[in-house]
Formats: C-alpha cells, sequence, structure tokens
C-alpha cells in the first residue's frame, strides 16, 4: 500500500461539498475517501505505467483542497478548456502532464494520464487510462 506525506492541512466533508458545488463535479466516494484522510501530497511509491508505446511516468503529486500553491480549483481553473469537460486533473507528472479523474457518468472514477505535448487529432487521443478506479491506481503506484 502507498504511504503518503504529505503536510496539506486536512479537509472536512463539508470543504469537499463546497469544492463540488463551486465546481459543478460530483467527486467519486474513492477520492473523497482519499482527500479526507490525505488531502493530497506526495506519494511514496510513484511509478505508474502509462502504456506499452508510452512508458512509464511517476505521480509528482496529487493536488489538495485549500490553501495551498497547487490546488484543485486553481488546477481547475487553468486547465478549463485544455482537458476534456468529463475530467478534472488530480495530479501531475514530472513533465507538466496531468493526472486525470473521470467526473461523468461515462468516465465517473476511472483514471487517465493527459500528456499535453501530443496534438490530439480526435477527442482523447491524448490520454491513455491508467485504471478503473482511484483506489486501483493509487494501490498500484509501485
Amino acid at each position: 500500500m502507498t504511504k503518503m506525506l504529505s503536510e496539506n492541512p486536512k479537509v472536512s466533508l463539508q470543504d469537499i461539498k463546497q469544492f463540488e458545488k463551486e465546481y459543478e463535479v460530483t467527486l467519486p466516494m474513492q477520492y473523497v475517501d482519499f482527500l479526507l484522510e490525505y488531502n493530497g501530497g506526495f506519494p511514496e511509491e510513484s511509478n505508474f505505467k502509462i502504456s506499452e508505446d508510452e512508458g512509464e511516468s511517476l505521480v509528482n503529486k496529487f493536488y489538495g483542497i485549500g490553501d495551498m500553491k497547487s490546488n484543485l480549483g486553481k488546477v481547475f481553473e487553468v486547465l478549463e478548456g485544455e482537458i476534456p469537460e468529463d475530467f478534472i486533473s488530480i495530479g501531475n507528472d514530472p513533465g507538466g502532464n496531468e493526472i486525470l479523474l473521470g467526473v461523468s457518468e461515462e468516465y465517473q472514477g476511472k483514471v487517465y494520464f493527459w500528456i499535453h505535448d501530443i496534438e490530439p487529432e480526435e477527442d482523447m487521443d491524448n490520454m491513455f487510462i491508467l485504471a478503473d478506479s482511484f483506489n486501483e491506481f493509487f494501490n498500484n503506484l509501485i
């Protein structure tokens, strides 16, 4: 099981509900539990496989909610229009690529990797599914 290093302030369920209301998203329960436990931070085990062609990457950090340099709200606003609207970025890798979490019916709870310097010819050409749930992704970090 992955251990987290986090100095982010604790977040409450009320804080998360306020975030969901403000940004008009519904976060999957597994991710809500993660925020309540850690509120983002730096995983000790951070490597993950993208695909056979793209190789591997690592989680630089998971974003949290609240007063911190890179938080979910700021990242949401910066990436609005850049990433598909069915997703929210929950973290990044050292190359500035984003780890996305599905927040719509079709993609709800699934974790994807978005590579910013691949110019997509069609929607999601620059996205790779990593896991069917947040817990699956988190628990498979090595």
